[in-house]
């Protein structure tokens, strides 16, 4: 019997109840895509109306044009996606979609972009556990449970498999061609507002997701079976002839979601940053105000920033390499990865790394999250074990710390500080942000920027007790919007990202003893606080600040370059290393 005999029918049969209206397959996915065009994008027509202030004849029937392109494309999306075998569950993901993604673009003004894509797959329970609210509760009720019933109970006439696959593919042909002949009919204002208003074209939901999806799946794809390759193999420690031989500890501490514009050092009205300030005015910290971030999200800024690429090159590569960290190990350093965040996504996975994410601590990790604070109390342990775990190899040329902040992780700004370092009030309490007063979001987020503040001057009280040259370099990995231009939260597309999310605060200290084996002049990088810098610049100038030379470092990168009061002489720290070219031991720990 032929495959598609008419026996075979695309349906099994189904018993209606008389008077029960019986849909033709075809007409069901109109219907699903008609709903899918209107209130599944909810968010992209009340983006359409507000771009027009005056709604004249010429802007209605530009919205109208606007409006049957996507009905079209639509129609042409679930008409190859909805078949049969799958109908009720895909009708179902495709609901569930369009729901989330209206609520989190109305909610936050975000946008489904595949860096913004990423970053949700990547969200751990601690960061779903913050966005969830009764309003989210009462969308996907009205957006997805209830159409999704009634989606699930419609009966659908019985057709033979061949002639229903040639009519649905039949019809999305058509749809497609009333796609093009409206889009060449109004092609100067349609190209006029998707170049003015990038934005929209991540705003059409579930196309948005589609694209996004495709484009990760396709860049995984692009990167399976590619070899990691190595970098900064003839990685050396130098050090000038006349520097003290201790070996240095250097702490990167890595900011989440902390912007410019309220660091108190930056200028802001609000002096939120009081401790750094008078590490400052002593002259023993110097801050950086013209600082970028590689991007608008932590999975893309992060790996980017410890990458030796730059941003541009990065999110064009699709062959995977080493990073800083790796570079550091293999010149003979100790390195360790303490985060209190939701991972290192992939820097670390080749070096000593924790995890604060099971610590039980009553006073600093209150209802199952930590505060930042919690990584200096296992710190010392940590760094105990991982040198107790070299004693059996040659000694290391230094030691460098990684600590990943919570920081002003949102929307719960007001989980970020503790109850007695609150003060702005009153202060926004909840995650749907839109809820509150745009004064007591903010208090809530300068709340979290004052802990911050706190959290690095007690890293640096801690480092003055140790008995070698220390240092501390603090960077964010991207911005945030506290409502300006309607916008919350962060991952915005770069080439459309507002300056808050991506001005950020970057600010070094360094102990007497490390300015004296760095051979630095101090005015020299103190008067660097006011270059133009990118995340770019971070792999080259960490280089510089742990004494590492490799012909990976680009100098036009390294923002100390021109410090150094004299050049190293060739008193080189190396380590043996394996067949892979790392340091031969490696030691993985987890915090808990």
């Amino acid at each position: 019997m032929s495959l598609f005999s008419a026996s075979v029918l695309a349906d099994a049969p189904v018993a209606a109840p008389k008077g029960d209206r019986v849909w033709h397959p075809l007409t069901l996915v109109m219907v699903l895509a008609l709903w899918l065009t209107t209130l599944g994008n909810v968010p992209l027509w009340r983006a359409l109306w507000a771009l027009n202030d005056h709604h004249d004849l010429r802007s209605m029937l530009g919205l109208a044009a606007f409006g049957v392109i996507v009905l079209a494309a639509m129609a042409v999306l679930v008409s190859v996606l909805v078949w049969p075998r799958w109908r009720k569950p895909m009708g179902v993901v495709l609901l569930m979609v369009a729901a989330a993604n209206s609520y989190f673009m109305v909610t936050y003004g975000v946008v489904m972009d595949p860096s913004m894509m990423v970053n949700t797959l990547q969200t751990d329970l601690r960061e779903v556990r913050d966005l969830l609210s009764w309003s989210m509760l009462i969308v996907l009720v009205w957006g997805v449970v209830l159409p999704g019933v009634w989606w699930w109970r419609q009966p659908v006439q019985k057709w033979p498999a061949l002639p229903l696959m040639l009519r649905q593919l039949g019809f999305a042909a058509l749809a497609l061609v009333l796609m093009w002949v409206v889009i060449w009919a109004s092609f100067q204002d349609l190209a006029s507002t998707m170049r003015n208003h990038k934005s929209l074209r991540y705003m059409v939901n579930p196309f948005n997701t589609v694209y996004a999806g495709t484009r990760i799946v396709a860049g995984q794809a692009a990167q399976t079976g590619q070899p990691l390759q190595p970098i900064g193999e003839d990685a050396l420690v130098v050090r000038s002839a006349s520097a003290a031989s201790a070996a240095p500890l250097i702490v990167l501490v890595v900011g989440e979601t902390v912007r410019a514009a309220n660091f108190g050092l930056a200028g802001y009205a609000r002096d939120t940053t009081p401790q750094l300030r008078q590490l400052q005015d002593a002259g023993e910290l110097s801050y950086f105000s013209q600082v970028r971030s590689c991007g608008t999200n932590t999975q893309v800024s992060v790996p980017c920033m410890f990458s030796h690429l730059g941003r541009e090159a990065y999110g064009q590569s699709k062959q995977p390499f080493e990073n800083l960290l790796d570079v550091l190990q293999r010149a003979g350093m100790r390195v360790l990865w303490l985060d209190n965040q939701s991972g290192c996504k992939g820097v670390c996975d080749r070096v000593a790394h924790a995890n604060t994410r099971e610590l039980k601590d009553p006073v600093l990790c209150p209802q199952g999250e930590c505060f930042d604070e919690i990584m200096l109390h296992v710190l010392p342990e940590r760094l105990a074990e991982l040198e107790r775990g070299s004693l059996s190899g040659p000694p290391a040329a230094g030691t460098v710390v990684v600590l990943h902040q919570m920081g002003n992780h949102g929307p719960a700004y007001f989980k970020r500080t503790p109850d007695n370092m609150k003060p702005y009030q009153p202060e926004c309490r909840s995650q749907v942000l839109q809820d509150c007063p745009a004064q007591d979001i903010v208090n809530a987020y300068d709340n979290a920027v004052r802990y911050t503040d706190h959290f690095l001057t007690q890293t640096v009280r801690w480092l003055k007790t140790q008995k070698r040259p220390t240092a501390l370099l603090y960077v964010s990995d991207h911005g945030e919007s506290l409502g300006e231009k309607g916008l919350y939260l962060h991952g915005m597309p770069y080439m459309m990202a507002p300056t808050e999310q991506t001005h950020v605060p970057m600010a070094l200290w360094l102990s007497k003893p490390m300015q004296a084996q760095l051979g630095w002049d101090a005015k020299c990088w103190q008067n660097k606080a006011t270059d133009p810098i990118t995340h770019d610049h971070y792999f080259h100038s960490v280089l510089s600040l742990a004494r590492v030379k490799t012909r990976w470092q680009q100098p036009e990168r390294d923002v100390f370059s021109a410090c150094a009061t004299g050049s190293p002489q060739a008193d080189a720290i190396s380590v043996p290393t394996n067949a892979t070219g790392h340091s031969a031991k490696r030691h993985h720990t987890r915090a808990g």
